[in-house]
């Protein structure tokens, strides 16, 4: 009977037998060897990273929670885009309502006093600086920004990205001197024209400004402050001289608006959320570690537009996550960590990076904080004995003799209403310190200052500030804080129902 040939190399690996191999066969046999080996190089780089494949069939359970988490992601960054969509269609450099400065894209418009209590454009605003607003597309062309000589008055210039954070360093904790500064995009190539002073890199296409310059509440300073707020400006490249530009402040025009509902503007709507979200992914670049995010919510958005139902279901998902998630952030437990006492201090304020919850809660109860080198804010809903502050009751904040914030800028406590908005009183008195020099402290130089909707008596009215007859809350700044403010080692003190 016939027997099938075999190799020698395989009859000799059955029988068991070492059979020697030519060395053009051992090569050939290495190479077959490494091409049947499975490659196991950890990638790099996200590119080499998989991808989420798009065209899979997502449960409802996967699909409701990957939207809400990507509606508590990208919250702020939709509101940073409504707010410039609505500001920038000004006219011209103005006033929102006689209140809010608003500017077309690429400038800038400055208040000359603190800003009414009307105000609803921002929660949490306060009456210690004269403020100002503008935004930019810096894809279209840079912005110069103008810093006069503001002699020894604490200002800030702070600029925010399209994420909310601040980028840049321009104010006098920074020891910023007078001249002309260039606000680029990432993208921008172009050339530094002579006369530039310096040049500040913005992340994002998509960036707008709020000077903060402190205001004595006196007459004298309000005189005094007025030739330097109208050389704060804001105008394309294109429009740079080289030679300091003015503009009369007090004279703005002042544009209609719709009544406000005693709420701050609405700026992130749950049933039209998905639909800007593409867009914004498009014009804001992925932070170093966030290139998984950015595809994992693509991957639902591209599900949400191949698909109605799942359309729907990511709409539906938006307005619980507004009223399970983002409407929590409004309580001030939920901001910042514990700073003692019942009060919470903040936490990478304006430089909040992929820490999404502090973004959240600022976003959502407290837009445009300041940097921690900036400012330190401290807020509570309650008083020392944990009950929710309310104005039925009368209550006493006594800072010890030399311990009010210990700052190098100026403090200030201010009251909110329910909204995190002013509430309108006979005083038309929102916040105390700093900026009041009638303060009256007591014999052994403490500083007592009283919240309640009752006047706390005679020779006390001067420390007072007046609450609406419902919830509140107060709020402590401190403007370039000394390092106990900035290391937490300073505490608030607590807040005494009389």
């Amino acid at each position: 009977m016939p027997i099938r040939r075999r190799s020698l190399a395989a009859a000799s690996l059955v029988a068991g037998a070492a059979v020697p191999v030519s060395a053009g066969a051992q090569q050939a046999q290495r190479r077959a060897s490494s091409a049947a080996a499975p490659t196991s190089a950890t990638p790099a780089t996200f590119a080499q990273v998989t991808k989420p494949a798009d065209g899979v069939i997502m449960p409802e359970g996967y699909i409701r929670a990957m939207a809400q988490f990507a509606y508590a992601w990208a919250w702020p960054m939709v509101n940073q885009s409504s707010r410039r969509a609505l500001i920038t269609q000004a006219p011209r450099i103005g006033l929102n309502g006689g209140i809010v400065p608003v500017a077309p894209r690429g400038y800038i418009a400055m208040l000359v006093d603190y800003i009414k209590p009307e105000e609803t454009f921002v929660t949490c605003p306060n009456q210690d600086v004269v403020y100002g607003n503008g935004y930019f597309s810096l894809d279209e062309q840079p912005v110069v920004i103008q810093v006069p000589d503001f002699a020894d008055r604490f200002w800030v210039y702070a600029l925010y990205d399209g994420r909310s954070d601040q980028f840049g360093q321009l104010g006098k904790p920074y020891g910023t001197r007078r001249g002309f500064y260039l606000i680029a995009g990432p993208r921008w190539q172009g050339r530094v024209p002579q006369g530039i002073t310096g040049v500040v890199r913005s992340p994002t296409e998509l960036a707008n400004a709020i000077p903060r310059i402190f205001l004595n509440d006196t007459d004298e300073d309000r005189r005094a402050i007025r030739p330097v707020i109208n050389q704060v400006m804001v105008y394309p490249l294109t429009e740079f001289t080289g030679r300091m530009k003015t503009m009369d402040y007090a004279a703005l025009p002042s544009f209609p608006v719709p009544p406000s509902n005693g709420e701050e503007t609405r700026w992130v709507d749950p049933e039209r959320f998905f639909e800007q979200l593409p867009a914004i992914l498009d014009a804001i670049a992925p932070q170093p570690g966030e290139e998984a995010i950015y595809a994992n919510v693509r991957q639902l958005l591209n599900a949400g537009k191949a698909d109605p139902a799942v359309a729907r279901l990511l709409t539906e998902s938006a307005v619980a996550a507004e009223r399970e998630i983002v409407a929590s952030f409004f309580q001030w437990r939920h901001n910042g960590v514990p700073a003692g006492n019942n009060w919470n201090r903040s936490k990478n304020n304006a430089q909040f990076g992929v820490d999404y919850f502090n973004r959240l809660g600022t976003a959502k109860s407290n837009m445009f904080d300041n940097r921690p080198n900036e400012t330190q804010y401290f807020y509570t809903d309650l008083d020392g004995d944990g009950t929710q502050l309310h104005g039925a009751g009368s209550y006493a904040i006594t800072f010890p003799a030399g311990q009010t914030p210990p700052v190098r800028g100026f403090w200030s406590m201010t009251l909110y209403n329910d909204k995190h908005l002013f509430h309108a009183n006979p005083l038309n008195r929102f916040s105390l310190g700093t900026k009041n020099t009638n303060l009256v402290r007591n014999q052994d130089g403490s500083l007592t200052l009283y919240a309640g909707k009752d006047n706390p008596g005679q020779g006390r009215e001067a420390n007072w500030i007046p609450a609406p007859d419902e919830n509140f809350s107060l709020y402590i700044r401190a403007y370039w804080g000394q390092q106990s403010v900035l290391d937490g080692t300073w505490q608030p003190p607590k807040v005494e129902k009389r």
